[in-house]
């Protein structure tokens, strides 16, 4: 993922309220959100050269994504950074144990931001001060930016998450999950004296700028929608983006409480 806002305890008879983009080379083979064949009880996508993902989610509410750390060096790491949200959602330890045992080896991963959660606590990794600390209630944003910076783009998404809130977010239990993905497809771009240095052209450092990222080569290619409700009931809504920001696919998926797996519908 390259933004991601995580609400814990602020939509009404939902715990968890999780939205974010993944931008990424239009080029680079991954699939969409489904089930993992090797383990039906996950369910999110997957990048088809290192076997990772950016975000998913497991039956029993641990979930988990990773954003990448700009800083404007091109490093080669040792391990990929989407096998820090596999490794999460296939194992079973507590938060501060996994956090700690990623801390221990962070240097083996180029820099990144990484979010863990289960079905009672969310914890994550600053990447840039290699430290982790537990999610309070209340409404996080994490971008690709050190966590003592509040990029353009994160303080948009918070302002326009606030608004939506403000307008009656859930009828019957349920969430108007188009009008919630819309708030991932905002292009509004920041003005020049806005923008972090991240260490990149200021070309470059425009075009990533905006909440959602058209591009020819590269871009947003998925916005994703995970919410836990007070009773237990999951689900992920999935939007795939081509290049210049063409929608080809929608997805939904949803798992009951007790339930074995994940249903699509």
């Amino acid at each position: 993922m390259c933004l991601l806002l995580v609400a814990i305890d602020v939509v009404p008879d939902h715990p968890l309220f999780l939205l974010g983009n993944r931008d990424e080379f239009h080029a680079r083979p991954s699939d969409t959100a489904a089930t993992w064949a090797d383990a039906l009880q996950i369910v999110g996508g997957r990048d088809r050269i290192a076997g990772g993902t950016w975000l998913g989610i497991r039956n029993d509410g641990r979930f988990a994504s990773v954003t990448n750390l700009r800083n404007g060096r091109a490093i080669q790491a040792e391990l990929s950074r989407g096998a820090l949200v596999r490794d999460w959602l296939l194992g079973d330890d507590g938060i501060e144990v996994y956090l700690d045992r990623v801390l221990k080896q962070i240097d083996r991963y180029a820099p990144f931001n990484l979010v863990v959660g289960t079905s009672s606590q969310v914890g994550a990794i600053d990447g840039a001060t290699a430290t982790r600390r537990m999610f309070e209630s209340g409404i996080h944003v994490i971008s690709n930016g050190p966590r003592a910076s509040c990029w353009p783009k994160a303080k948009r998404l918070k302002h326009l998450f606030r608004g939506r809130l403000a307008s009656n977010p859930v009828i019957d239990g349920n969430v108007s999950v188009d009008s919630w993905l819309s708030l991932l497809g905002d292009m509004r771009q920041p003005a020049d004296t806005e923008l972090p240095d991240s260490g990149i052209d200021l070309q470059i450092e425009r075009m990533l700028a905006p909440i959602f990222i058209s591009g020819n080569e590269y871009g947003t290619r998925a916005s994703t929608l995970v919410t836990r409700r007070t009773d237990g009931y999951l689900s992920l809504d999935e939007r795939s983006f081509g290049p210049v920001g063409i929608v080809f696919d929608q997805r939904r998926w949803t798992s009951e409480p007790e339930s074995p797996g994940w249903l699509e519908v």
